[in-house]
């Protein structure tokens, strides 16, 4: 009877190590062998080149920092960006960390993990013709002008959240700022982080009326289906680098400054 239980309890905890094992196949091969592939395109701030060639950016502090807490190196693939959803099918890397916004149709090719960063859409506002503007009323008139990019979803914005307002539209992001910095309309509104970094580049002239975005978007690490494990793990350390307010101060450092400007390599 002895030795029948021995027999079971071995047997038990048999069954159990190889259930733990299934449960977590995907994430075993990346334990196994030590390193975490990365699969990322090169995007200001996200990840971009330094004036010695090596890899920085939100995006990469974010990788970095959850292979250290995982106990893995971490390899970086550079991938174009219309090819890095077939890359990771393919397996050329773990898993996407590249500023992926969530969406429906990515869904259905992709398994997201939790948000980790949330940009958007921001306003810019003229020192001069907008001083003391700082509710959305404010901006709603007839006689304000606001630039942006033509076909961008940014006009839809515009349109929606400022319906009186006139909606200035130009072929680039850089001819909406400079119709705002040469005083010919009252505010631009643009993709996150450009509104923010021209604030800064432009403090005497440029401010931003509202702390919190105008439309908010949701981005997260990809996996591919299936691959539950890994998505579960990536989501604890979300939680947990949320929670302790890491993501947030590395988001504004490289989303809401420039000090890291000197170190880029130029032309990017």
């Amino acid at each position: 009877m002895k030795f029948f239980k021995t027999a079971l309890l071995c047997t038990l905890a048999t069954v159990f190590a190889s259930l733990a094992a299934a449960a977590t196949p995907n994430l075993d091969q990346i334990n196994e062998r030590g390193t975490l592939r990365v699969g990322m395109s090169t995007f200001v701030p996200w990840a971009m080149r330094n004036k010695q060639g090596d890899l920085i950016g939100f995006e990469i502090d974010v990788a970095k920092r959850l292979a250290a807490d995982s106990g893995w190196q971490v390899e970086f693939i550079p991938t174009a960006w219309d090819g890095i959803i077939p890359a990771l099918l393919a397996r050329k890397f773990d898993v996407i960390i590249g500023g992926m916004s969530v969406t429906e149709e990515r869904a259905k090719s992709v398994l997201f993990t939790e948000p980790y960063s949330h940009s958007g859409v921001q306003v810019a506002a003229s020192k001069k013709l907008a001083e003391g503007f700082t509710e959305y009323s404010d901006f709603d008139s007839r006689k304000v002008k606001i630039a942006a990019r033509r076909g961008a979803f940014t006009v839809q914005i515009a349109k929606e959240t400022f319906p009186k307002a006139k909606i200035l539209q130009f072929d680039d992001d850089a001819q909406a700022f400079q119709e705002v910095l040469n005083g010919n309309a009252h505010a631009v509104i643009a993709s996150s982080p450009k509104p923010e970094h021209e604030t800064v580049k432009h403090a005497e002239m440029l401010f931003l009326p509202f702390s919190e975005r105008l439309s908010k978007g949701n981005e997260a690490f990809a996996v591919r289906l299936g691959e539950d494990d890994k998505k579960a793990f990536f989501d604890s350390w979300i939680q947990a680098r949320t929670e302790d307010g890491w993501l947030e101060e590395r988001y504004e450092y490289w989303f809401s400054t420039l000090d890291w400007q000197d170190e880029i390599a130029q032309g990017q």
